[in-house]
């Protein structure tokens, strides 16, 4: 069997430059013939390599690198009608795909060993518009421009730190803006400062966003937020920290459903967020391809209804709180 390592070389501080080699050794181990590809700053990279590799009969494609780096992948072998595996080797900033997958996100050659244990799980893939797909989240509205607003050096340097002052700063200046939103239950027409289409359960690191995600029934978790006040949505955000009890409240609506069609209802412009990355403006629709993608997952730590995290993810709602505090200082300086 022959498998082609689509690697981002700056990805986590050079982590995957690293440990190239090793990961290399795991792979064939596993009795795959494998090559590398390292990606350049080239428009489509990845995503042409990894198009390439699928017509020229690779069994296996293996992703290393941000959720930038697996969308680009992604999106080329997703139009194909014969698609090779899937593996996952996270080196990036949030590791969205990788958290609900249950891969290790801090050790590339343990990430790559997820591989040996042979259980992949048939994925649903978002496919935005004719040609766009996405692996975890489609957003829109005044909150996402966070995403677009932090240097991609900041990310790499800081990781969430570097959202914290950019996200205080922001939070102050959302608003709602009219749109009309269509899906399988029926039509939301009102006002909405922000979108999330999910299709795992880990947004932004965290995995109490779609608490109830499922990767593989063919439906986005369709989250709208009701309100742009600003200690309405300091609460909201306390509210996801502490166990994901926003999907109970009134100023949210969450909604399950295979398609989803966006229309702004004003001139402002709605930028539509693509696994972290700018994928086009609304009016657009959002189509949920159901198991469309065989991928390599860590079925046992998935199926364990007891698993409570790691330290990473911990430390991550230590900044979550961190951050509805700063925000909450903003507010008061501000005032």
């Amino acid at each position: 069997m022959k498998a082609r390592l689509i690697y981002n070389p700056t990805s986590g501080q050079e982590t995957m430059r690293k440990n190239i080699a090793e990961i290399l050794d795991v792979l064939e181990s596993f009795g795959y013939e494998t090559s590398a590809f390292a990606t350049t700053a080239a428009e489509n990279s990845a995503k042409n390599e990894a198009e390439r590799a699928a017509q020229a009969g690779f069994e296996m494609i293996v992703a290393a690198g941000g959720d930038g780096t697996i969308n680009e992948v992604v999106n080329g072998i997703a139009p194909l009608k014969k698609r090779p595996k899937l593996g996952i080797i996270p080196a990036g900033t949030t590791n969205d795909f990788a958290r609900a997958l249950k891969i290790p996100r801090n050790n590339p050659v343990a990430a790559a060993k997820i591989i040996g244990k042979n259980q992949t799980l048939n994925m649903d893939i978002g496919r935005a518009g004719e040609d766009n797909y996405f692996i975890n989240i489609a957003a829109g509205g005044s909150f996402t421009e966070l995403t677009y607003s932090v240097p991609s050096q900041l990310k790499t340097a800081f990781g969430y730190l570097a959202y914290i002052v950019k996200g205080a700063e922001l939070l102050p200046r959302i608003k709602a803006v009219p749109i009309k939103i269509t899906h399988d239950n029926g039509v939301f027409e009102g006002k909405i400062s922000m979108f999330f289409a999910a299709l795992t359960n880990s947004v932004g690191g965290f995995e109490k966003i779609a608490p109830d995600a499922q990767l593989d029934d063919g439906l986005f978790t369709l989250i709208l937020v009701k309100t742009a006040n600003l200690f309405e949505m300091i609460r909201l955000i306390g509210l996801v920290i502490n166990g994901g009890k926003h999907i109970e409240d009134k100023k949210i609506e969450y909604i399950k459903t295979s398609k989803i069609k966006i229309e702004p209802q004003s001139n402002d412009r709605m930028m539509i967020n693509l696994d972290g990355e700018y994928g086009g403006d609304a009016p657009i629709t959002l189509t949920n391809h159901k198991c469309h993608i065989e991928m390599f997952a860590n079925l046992d730590e998935i199926n364990d209804d007891n698993y409570i995290g790691d330290e990473d993810e911990l430390a991550l709602e230590a900044v979550a709180n961190k951050f509805v505090k700063e925000a909450e200082r903003t507010n008061e300086f501000d005032g």
